[in-house]
């Protein structure tokens, strides 16, 4: 299964099944040699400036800003204030954005682990974060009732939602409360939401409805959950609530901003997709296929991915298929001539990391530029500095991440499948080695897991096919399928 999610842990005892679940995870942290500890003198160096932040001059402590996220969440990057400006018919959108730069100082001890570690890594009930928590969770994160330092961006919208001006600057905020999806999309079901709230449903339907007319993709990854009770791992996927997905292009929202800002100057960090690769969306149709899903040939893509309904299990898992179309993206920085590509291809736009600097690295550095620009300023020399190396640095640590979220889906898949070694599956080939032909990957619908599939003869790549579970094993996180002659 495409590793592009993160398994979030439902339901968990103390017993057998949850002892190997985290054992496999600090294994897995073992191989990757990371760690959610950090050395002393970054700790250290992290306490005193949670004790002693830059804050600004400007006070916008009047805006009620909330925040929104998953309960158990502590390291909240952004807080949002809507509202709607009666002079023009649109809306006018107020987004905080932690000040990671109020706490630290290029060079400093935090700085150089940041830059080690390039993001946050995610999986089941780990967590292995980009700063300590003592900031990360502390000093800058927006956690409600507490004067905190921010890039505020003031976007303007007109009345289809599209934007028309994008403005940053840094000043204190303060949160007002700290809220979850599942509370905040029960208040709008039952029309009891605060205004913000219900503006916050108007804005997110109108920026879908433009997302679709440029095109744009933007995958929204059902939560993949795992009980671990007894002896016994099971897997089940959550559907996004609406809300999630309306927050969500808020978020979206302000990287075009940022991004339009820094391809204006000729000067930035842009977040780049190439178009897909016409292999990948082969290959997709064959998952498809393997699943149970229609898709028509004439059907794009973009327009395929709009029909999934990822409350149905395998719905959820094509949907989790469809990140290979994200292969290639990267980061393009910039100072005077224009990179080559600029455009994110899955969102039909010039793009940008800015709203997660608390878990990402990049967005640091990309708030810096955009706060210069708006107030016609230079970019900060550190800022300069950092620029030629900061694309390599994020894809490192992009394939750690990728291999730390790979190896706890592997791991889960074991677990689930392991007690059912030597059972038959109905699948599909959906990837065949070109080299030898005997060696691929086989998608079964239940549970719905992409894994290898090996056989004495060549696969037949798009074939439904009956294989065996030789292989599940929690120790080497690996789950392998075996293809029987005439078992097509």
């Amino acid at each position: 299964m495409p590793s592009n999610q993160v398994i979030r842990v439902a339901q968990a005892d103390d017993d057998v099944a949850a002892q190997s679940l985290r054992a496999g995870i600090q294994q897995l942290q073992t191989e990757l040699q990371v760690t959610p500890e950090f050395p002393p003198e970054v700790e250290a160096a992290a306490a005193a400036a949670a004790a002693s932040p830059r804050l600004p001059d400007l006070d916008r402590t009047d805006l009620p800003f909330i925040t929104i996220d998953p309960p158990s969440s502590m390291d909240l990057d952004q807080a949002m204030h809507l509202v709607r400006n009666d002079k023009t018919g649109g809306y006018t959108v107020h987004y905080a954005i932690a000040d990671l730069a109020a706490f630290i100082t290029a060079g400093d001890p935090i700085d150089v682990e940041a830059h080690k570690r390039g993001e946050s890594l995610y999986g089941a009930d780990s967590k292995i974060p980009l700063h300590p928590k003592v900031l990360s969770e502390g000093a800058a994160s927006l956690l409600p009732d507490q004067v905190r330092p921010a890039l505020l961006w003031t976007i303007e919208l007109d009345a289809h939602g599209e934007g028309t001006s994008t403005h940053v600057e840094r000043a204190r905020v303060r949160s007002t409360a700290k809220l979850d999806y599942a509370g905040v999309q029960a208040d709008l079901d039952a029309g009891t939401a605060s205004e913000t709230i219900q503006l916050l449903k108007e804005i997110g339907l109108k920026r879908q409805a433009l997302e679709v007319e440029r095109g744009g993709v933007n995958l929204t990854l059902p939560d993949q959950e795992i009980e671990v009770t007894g002896d016994q791992w099971r897997l089940a996927y959550r559907k996004q609530l609406p809300v999630e997905e309306w927050n969500a292009q808020i978020s979206l929202l302000t990287g075009f901003g940022a991004a339009a800002l820094m391809v204006y100057a000729r000067v930035g960090v842009l977040r780049t997709l190439p178009p897909a690769d016409p292999r990948d969306v082969q290959h997709l149709h064959r998952t498809a296929r393997a699943l149970g899903i229609e898709w028509p040939a004439e059907m794009l893509y973009p327009e395929f991915i709009r029909t999934l309904d990822v409350a149905k299990p395998q719905h959820a898992a094509m949907m989790v298929a469809c990140t290979r179309l994200l292969r290639g993206s990267g980061y393009a920085t910039f100072d005077g001539e224009l990179p080559e590509l600029t455009e994110h291809a899955a969102l039909a736009s010039e793009y940008a990391h800015v709203t997660a600097p608390l878990r990402r690295l990049v967005d640091r550095y990309a708030g810096e530029i955009c706060v210069a620009l708006c107030a016609d300023e230079p970019v900060p020399g550190w800022v300069h500095d950092a620029l030629a190396t900061l694309p390599d640095e994020m894809r490192a640590s992009a394939r750690r991440s990728s291999a730390y979220e790979r190896g706890v889906v592997d791991l889960v898949e074991a677990g689930v499948l392991a007690p059912r070694v030597g059972e038959s599956f109905q699948g599909v080939i959906v990837e065949v080695d070109e080299k030898t032909g005997k060696r691929g990957s086989v998608t079964i619908q239940d549970p719905a897991v992409e894994a290898g599939v090996s056989s004495d003869g060549p696969l037949p790549l798009g074939t439904d096919v009956t294989v065996t579970l030789e292989t599940a094993d929690i120790a080497t996180r690996t789950v392998a399928f075996t293809l029987a002659p005439g078992r097509t």
